[in-house]
């Protein structure tokens, strides 16, 4: 069967700003409270979703939650007209605020875990939203994305949608940042990889000491039994928790995987050497495995320039392109050993550089911003089309963005009434542009 791998990039949100609001992510951290750009946040994300598309690659767009989240305050003990509900949380507890404010949403390799339909049972594919329990900003997101994807991916005789995972931290579920794919093509059977940063039952056993680890054994574990995944396709491996505490808070920034190769660092894993043998097992003789040693690229410098958090893609003249923020370039040990993966022609030949710095700075790379969907071409036709990239869509949405964004923000503005408005005003008018009916709270009051 040929099938298409599709990337489904998260739109930024209106409200995106700097709170500091995710432990363990060191970049979230070092900008909290700095002034954020909105505008130039959601064109970067564009801009890098058009070139991809330029490229020749299936790109799809994902809407953003709806921020401030009034409902929730509300559900928390605020009370009265929306206003009163913003100045109550910013005077009583504006963490609480800044979390119901967060544009986390963007970092869409978090909105779901997605089985495709070659290797499941039913010959669906399978979608399971992340709970994402472990910080309360993105806990309140699922109810959400589970409606805006049950829009974008809309006929069950393609596509089976489930519900979260629990909401416990024995089932903390980070979805796609922790889970990679590799096939020989696309529309054939592959093996998914699962990985996780501690047991649920036994959250001392090989545990990080400084920062948390996130996702858990049974968390990936239970998807992989949902999506009617054989025990032959499916690797179950843990991160090393040393990694974990100098800031590898996901799979995706120590890791990525497309069809027949890894690309990682040496530290990457617990028991690194029998995951190796687990997938060339699974995989065959073909299976390629490009690790980078610790004494050319330091775990820190692959968390500060996000080297792992790209893109690896297949592009349709067979050429496969790694698609890096430009933070890789202003590392010199990076750029050098970029240039030399480069050279060794090892099954990488080019890279593509983006400026996703508002992105960054927040914590999220190219990998963060978007869900990899592997469609047949019946599955393709299946979904809404209105969420596929296009020229038009494109020209659109950066209008859309020009008219409806601020350039600069700061907390005090999360409590600014008019500010909820707009993102009102802007987050309606994008489910028209999409196509996506009334996903959201606001819209079915």
């Amino acid at each position: 069967m040929i099938a298409y791998e599709a990337n489904f990039d998260g739109l930024v949100g209106p409200t995106h700003n700097y709170s500091g609001l995710s432990v363990g992510n060191i970049a979230s951290l070092t900008h909290s409270h700095d002034v954020s750009n909105p505008k130039n946040a959601a064109l970067q994300g564009l801009h890098k979703m058009k070139a991809l598309a330029n490229l020749g690659l299936l790109q799809g767009v994902i809407a953003p939650q709806i921020r401030p989240d009034i409902r929730m305050l509300r559900r928390l003990g605020f009370s009265g007209s929306d206003r009163r509900v913003l100045q109550q949380a910013a005077q009583q507890a504006p963490k609480l605020l800044t979390s119901c404010c967060s544009a986390s949403s963007m970092w869409a390799a978090n909105a779901a875990t997605v089985s495709p339909s070659a290797d499941t049972s039913d010959n669906r594919i399978h979608f399971t939203p992340a709970n994402l329990v472990s910080h309360f900003h993105r806990s309140i997101e699922h109810q959400t994305t589970s409606s805006i994807l049950s829009a974008m991916f809309n006929d069950d005789n393609h596509f089976c949608h489930h519900p979260p995972l629990p909401a416990s931290e024995y089932l903390g579920d980070e979805g796609a940042a922790n889970h990679m794919r590799f096939c020989d093509q696309h529309g054939e059977q592959g093996v998914e990889m699962f990985v996780f940063g501690r047991y649920g039952f036994d959250r001392y056993q090989s545990a990080p000491q400084r920062y948390p680890a996130r996702q858990t054994y049974e968390a990936s574990t239970a998807i992989a039994r949902l999506h009617q995944l054989t025990p032959q396709q499916v690797v179950m491996a843990q991160q090393n928790p040393a990694v974990v505490d100098h800031g590898v808070f996901h799979n995706d920034v120590i890791a990525v995987g497309n069809q027949q190769m890894l690309f990682c660092h040496q530290d990457a894993f617990l028991d690194q050497a029998n995951i190796y043998q687990q997938l060339q097992h699974k995989m065959g003789v073909d299976f390629s495995i490009i690790e980078v040693p610790n004494d050319v690229v330091s775990v820190d410098d692959a968390v500060s320039s996000y080297l792992f958090n790209s893109q690896l893609v297949t592009l349709p003249n067979g050429d496969v392109s790694l698609i890096l923020p430009q933070e890789c370039q202003y590392n010199a040990s990076i750029w050098e050993y970029i240039q030399q993966l480069l050279q060794a022609q090892v099954g990488i030949n080019r890279v593509d550089l983006f400026d996703l710095s508002q992105s960054m700075q927040n914590g999220g790379g190219p990998a963060c911003l978007r869900l990899k969907v592997v469609l047949s071409d019946k599955e393709r036709q299946a979904v809404n089309p209105a969420v596929f990239l296009t020229e038009t869509l494109f020209k659109r949405l950066r209008e859309w963005i020009g008219v409806h964004y601020r350039d600069r923000l700061i907390e005090a503005d999360l409590a600014d009434p008019s500010l909820l408005m707009e993102s009102y005003t802007a987050l309606d008018e994008l489910t028209y542009i999409l196509k996506l009916g009334s996903v959201y709270d606001f819209q079915r009051v």
